[in-house]
């Protein structure tokens, strides 16, 4: 446990000392939300006061934001020790993978907090959006997307380990190549048939599916989202076998030896 604080630490004096490092962790979401902010004003004013896009839209947008933040989180906090060429030293020492998978989490869990209160900051203050209008179902979203968002940093991070630093850009396009699936601004039965299948397995379709079905009115059981649940807990475990498998195959066949800071390539 010790060991899994020290990986949230080294995060913390990074960041302390380094305002390239502070201000993205909010700046962007920021950025985003303001976006899908006038886009939803714009709307309102267009629909007339039948129809009310914040809490579908800018609610969306939100969610998606803190899932894109807590799957960041954890591959940011890899790529640091990528960067630095410092992965290989920090398994020179006690510390096991599945503490350091867990410091990943934890520092994930840190950044993706910051974002989303600067998310509701913004969308509160400047556009009244109440994230208490979903109820208490809203910690189950947060929970899911979380959950999935964990499971993806780790596959994405144990992508790079596999194939060299150089992979991180097969890492960042990961949230829009889901988005499309996952129903994120639209019902799932607007994709086609074959993209439906795809979705039935992605978790958050099950949280974007009861948001609009909360804010509509519309039937739902919120007992699917244990269906999203159990997916994305089976995600995280087989993101975690996916890279104790990787680490090992690195340092079989001598792969981890590009991330020593005594290597050039």
């Amino acid at each position: 446990m010790i060991r899994t604080f020290a990986i949230l630490l080294r995060q913390y004096y990074l960041v302390r000392g380094s305002a390239s490092r502070v201000i993205p962790m909010f700046a962007w979401v920021v950025v985003d939300i303001l976006l899908w902010g006038f886009i939803t004003r714009y709307l309102n004013a267009v629909a007339g006061p039948r129809l009310d896009f914040v809490p579908v839209l800018l609610g969306a947008a939100v969610l998606w934001d803190f899932f894109t933040r807590v799957m960041h989180g954890v591959t940011m906090t890899f790529f640091e020790d990528v960067w630095s060429r410092n992965f290989l030293n920090l398994f020179a020492s006690p510390l096991s993978l599945s503490e350091y998978l867990a410091g990943l989490v934890l520092s994930s869990v840190v950044t993706s907090l910051v974002g989303l209160v600067a998310m509701l900051i913004v969308a509160v203050v400047l556009f009244g959006f109440s994230i208490v209008s979903y109820g208490v179902t809203v910690i189950a979203f947060l929970l899911l997307l979380f959950l999935f968002g964990i499971a993806l940093g780790i596959v994405g991070s144990a992508i790079v380990l596999r194939l060299g630093p150089a992979a991180e850009w097969f890492v960042w396009p990961i949230p829009a190549l889901v988005s499309p699936f996952a129903g994120v601004f639209y019902p799932v039965s607007t994709l086609p048939t074959w993209m439906q299948y795809v979705a039935t397995v992605l978790p958050p379709s099950y949280v974007f599916e009861g948001l609009r079905a909360i804010v509509s009115g519309a039937p739902w059981s919120p007992s699917t989202l244990w269906i999203g649940a159990a997916l994305a807990i089976v995600d995280v475990l087989l993101a975690c076998w996916f890279f104790g498998w990787v680490y090992r195959y690195a340092v079989r066949t001598g792969l981890i030896a590009r991330y020593s800071a005594e290597t050039v390539s």
